[in-house]
């Protein structure tokens, strides 16, 4: 029997597969159905490793990543995975084998990637809005395919690392089309009012001071206009506004051959995801058509929606708490772990990891609540869940994105360990941290 075979009603709720689902283990005795990554327990998980535990799924990582590229057919494109969303160098490996290229935004994810697969090197984009001469001097050693420039003050800066090194910096100016993005607005990026990109109006003038700039070779256009998009209309919007401008940039002499349109294709926290393969489809429509006159070769951020749905953070249930009327569920996973919820409200879908037929465990409305000093510390708040009891586990869902990458030692918590799962292998893929290594580099 196949696991999806296996998967017990339960994962009709749940719709992660390949990667999570529910099924009965063959020693259950209870009837009781389990969470699953792959074909390991999330139970067997956090005996063998512990709590808070980060646990990925290769296999959906494979999958998505594989439907986004897909969704693109013929159109000349490459796929820059963007590092800041998930930077463990075993995922960078992973995706390095499927033929990612990288899109980083500091010298650290640069020395990352590097790290994981030094040939990725041609395939890495550099964007941020702070590059400092000395990441920009790593970037030029390394020899990268793109720096996505984000002011005219930055460009004299590359252009004077480039002079020092005698090498050729291919540019791709990062420009602001205005387009509201419809999402939180710590993470949008396209309008003025953002810190980030050139206001497309005033862009032929600095690409023409680039081209005028000796050791610097203007190579595409690149736009960005925010993260976790769902409503697929910005995309298209800003796409049409960045065709205009090769126009206008190709009457002006210029050869742009790369599109960077960036990531931002957002993902179905608060409800069971729709064929993320159509979605995916729907996507590669609106950003190509406005191109396809062109011929261009498209460089592609997606972060979020590849490692996303990817993984889970585990943890275990300390205690129950009442406070007059209100239930609390005390976990030993914080906004330290996890600080989506804290700093967006983020939503994020928690299930218990073990699950008894409906009609033996009633629902409660429950807060899920770390210890951590402050009140923002919570993973959910009035959640209808499965009554648990202290020391069950629960799992909180498409954590795999800006879950581990914006973990903290806040409160002097150790970060949790990551575990990679393949079929029925797992692997340690970044140890839980000590105490003593967050102590380590004071003096």
């Amino acid at each position: 029997m196949s696991p999806r075979d296996a998967a017990t009603k339960v994962s009709e709720t749940l719709d992660r597969f390949p990667g999570f689902y529910y099924r009965q283990p063959k020693d259950s005795r209870h009837r009781e159905s389990v969470l699953y990554c792959e074909n390991i327990s999330l139970n067997h998980l956090a005996k063998r490793f512990g709590t808070p535990l980060y646990v990925y799924s290769t296999a959906t990582i494979k999958a998505r990543l594989s439907a986004f590229d897909k969704a693109f057919g013929n159109f000349p494109h490459t796929i820059c995975y963007s590092v800041k969303a998930n930077s463990n160098l075993r995922i960078l490996r992973l995706l390095a084998r499927e033929g990612c290229g990288f899109d980083v935004v500091s010298v650290g994810e640069l020395e990352r990637v590097l790290r994981a697969d030094g040939r990725s090197a041609k395939k890495i984009v550099f964007s941020g809005v702070g590059k400092s001469p000395a990441e920009m001097l790593a970037a030029l050693k390394a020899g990268i395919l793109l720096f996505n420039v984000e002011s005219e003050s930055e460009l004299s800066a590359l252009a004077k690392c480039a002079a020092k090194l005698q090498k050729e910096a291919r540019v791709a100016l990062r420009v602001n089309p205005d387009v509201d993005a419809k999402t939180h607005p710590y993470i949008s990026t396209g309008l003025h009012k953002h810190k980030f990109g050139i206001p497309i109006a005033n862009a032929r003038q600095l690409y023409a001071q680039a081209a005028r700039t000796k050791h610097l070779k203007v190579a595409g256009v690149s736009v960005h206009i925010g993260s976790q998009i769902t409503d697929i209309d910005p995309f298209a919007e800003a796409v049409a506004r960045v065709a205009d401008l090769i126009e206008d940039l190709r009457a002006d002499g210029h050869a742009i051959s790369l599109v960077d349109v960036g990531g931002g294709v957002g993902i179905a926290y608060e409800q069971r995801e729709t064929d993320f393969s159509d979605h995916f489809a729907r996507y590669a429509r609106a950003v190509t058509e406005p191109l396809r006159e062109f011929k261009v070769h498209l460089l592609l951020e997606p972060g979020r929606t590849i490692v996303g749905p990817a993984g889970v953070l585990l943890t275990s249930v300390l205690y129950r708490k009442r406070n007059d009327g209100k239930q609390f569920l005390v976990v030993d996973a914080a906004m330290n772990d996890l600080m989506r919820p804290a700093l967006y409200g983020a939503y994020h879908e928690i299930v218990p990891v073990g699950r008894k037929p409906e009609n033996q465990q009633p629902e409660e409305v429950v807060d899920v609540v770390g210890p951590v000093c402050e009140s923002g510390d919570f993973l959910g708040r009035d959640r209808n869940l499965p009554a648990v009891e202290e020391g069950d586990l629960l799992a909180v869902l498409d954590a795999g994105a800006y879950g581990m990458a914006l973990a903290s030692n806040y409160n002097t918590r150790p970060r949790p360990a990551e575990v990679l799962v393949s079929g029925k292998s797992a692997k340690l893929i970044r140890r839980r941290e000590r105490i003593s290594d967050l102590l380590s580099a004071e003096l």
